[in-house]
């Protein structure tokens, strides 16, 4: 659980990465920290991420899929079916998910 300051500071250093602004080391780092272990924060990262790679804000049925957090977090990924292991995609998975 967040406290109310932390989440203004970690939402506040989203907002810039989302506009593509500076944003410090320390800051980067901090906000890594907690998106490595909250699952929300981590949402708010890719969903930021993907905002400062579009350039724009997303409308239609991009903005959905950012807010339902389905599209990946960099856009010029691309799924090649020879080289991509099944297991690899799900790598990222909770552990009830994950194949191990």
């Amino acid at each position: 659980m967040l406290t109310t300051s932390t989440r203004l500071k970690l939402q506040s250093i989203l907002q810039r990465v989302a506009e593509g602004a500076s944003v410090s080391l320390s800051d980067r780092v901090y906000l890594q920290k907690f998106a490595d272990r909250d699952r929300t924060v981590s949402s708010w990262l890719r969903r930021a991420r993907r905002q400062q790679l579009s350039g724009r804000p997303l409308e239609g049925l991009d903005s959905l899929l950012d807010a339902l957090d389905l599209c990946s977090a960099e856009p010029d990924q691309q799924h090649s079916p020879e080289a991509d292991d099944l297991g690899d995609w799900f790598a990222g998975a909770d552990s009830w998910l994950r194949r191990d």
